[in-house]
């Protein structure tokens, strides 16, 4: 379990005056006494993301009632804790968050809850050898759901977490994840076989901002991301001009938009491209930080992972089949519209 001790070397410096009044909110809570569970089911279980909340919903199966802070298409890195958070966190007997300073702005919230019921971050399994550490930033990246294989790491904490707090359903956590996790060996080989159907010279993910590097290691596909891991960060004319560079060079045929990021700079690259006699068009929209819409097959982590990479594989001249691993796709992926002055 993440103690606030703990979770205080990760506290997002710089709360707004909306946090700083959340925090004090927090204050007064109740303590909750640690041990086996003991109240009426389902319980309440608090996630601040998507990809996390999938993996609770599916672990916890009816046991649990799993609230989702983050929705689809927001961004968690930028994202302001409101009231209602406050009140779903503190209502919940457990709390599970990605962590690695994907939820920046909630994280001095975490260390306060935290106090009072157990608080997890499903990342605390991953050894340095599993991360993978960003310059610009001085942090390591969080986009750990992106690698498969690397994700499934995620679910061992979340049986885990979910035996210790409710050992009496302990046999029921532990089949849930077994079959959930074999579910995400079957995606992690998909992956890897559509992403080596793509020609290598054409093999280049270029998106808006840096969430596809556990991507790139685990598929070895080459990312160019405008903006750096947080999407705070502002790309300038040099960066583009860069990758408008390399598309031209490469012939690159197709870049990407992602669900939760402004389109705005990608666009820059196709009319930067247009300008050196270089058609490019949007290859298709990707999740990165967030899940398709609630109740959608795209809104759940699998979902999520077969709509981008057979996206990127069809775009980018590979192999895979319209409608995805399972057949479960809407199809007709690619935007049509690709002429970024309208």
């Amino acid at each position: 379990m993440i103690h606030a001790n703990h979770l205080k070397d990760w506290v997002f410096q710089g709360s707004s005056g909306a946090a700083a009044l959340i925090l004090g909110v927090l204050m007064c809570a109740q303590t909750v006494v640690a041990g086996a569970y003991k109240g009426v089911y389902p319980f309440k279980a608090g996630v601040t993301v998507g990809m996390v909340a999938d993996i609770v919903k599916a672990v916890a199966g009816d046991k649990a009632e799993v609230t989702n802070i983050i929705g689809a298409g927001v961004d968690p890195h930028v994202y302001n804790p409101t009231r209602g958070d406050v009140a779903v966190l503190l209502r919940s007997d457990i709390v599970f968050y990605s962590g690695l300073l994907l939820e920046g702005k909630m994280t001095d919230m975490l260390v306060k809850v935290a106090r009072n019921r157990p608080v997890h971050a499903v990342t605390e399994l991953l050894q340095e050898g599993n991360l993978i550490d960003d310059a610009a930033s001085g942090h390591q990246d969080p986009h750990v759901w992106m690698d498969v294989g690397c994700w499934q790491k995620a679910v061992t904490v979340v049986r885990d977490a979910l035996v210790e707090f409710d050992p009496a359903n302990a046999e029921s956590y532990i089949k849930n994840a077994g079959r959930y996790q074999a579910r995400l060996v079957r995606l992690d080989a998909y992956a890897r076989k559509v992403i080596a159907s793509i020609p290598a010279p054409q093999r280049i993910l270029v998106t808006a901002h840096d969430a596809f590097n556990y991507m790139s290691r685990a598929y070895d596909i080459e990312v160019s991301g405008i903006q750096g891991l947080s999407t705070e960060s502002e790309a300038g004319l040099k960066d583009i001009n860069r990758i408008v560079g390399e598309l031209v060079r490469r012939k690159i045929p197709a870049v990407f938009v992602e669900t939760s990021v402004s389109d705005k700079n990608v666009k820059a690259l196709i009319e930067g491209a247009a300008a050196r006699g270089h058609h490019v068009k949007i290859g298709g929209e990707l999740f990165s930080d967030a899940m398709g819409p609630a109740g959608s097959y795209e809104g759940t982590y699998v979902g999520m992972i077969d709509h981008n990479v057979t996206t990127i594989a069809r775009a980018l001249g590979g192999s895979a089949p319209e409608n995805g691993m399972s057949g479960k796709l809407k199809g007709k992926n690619e935007i049509v519209n690709n002429d970024p002055r309208q």
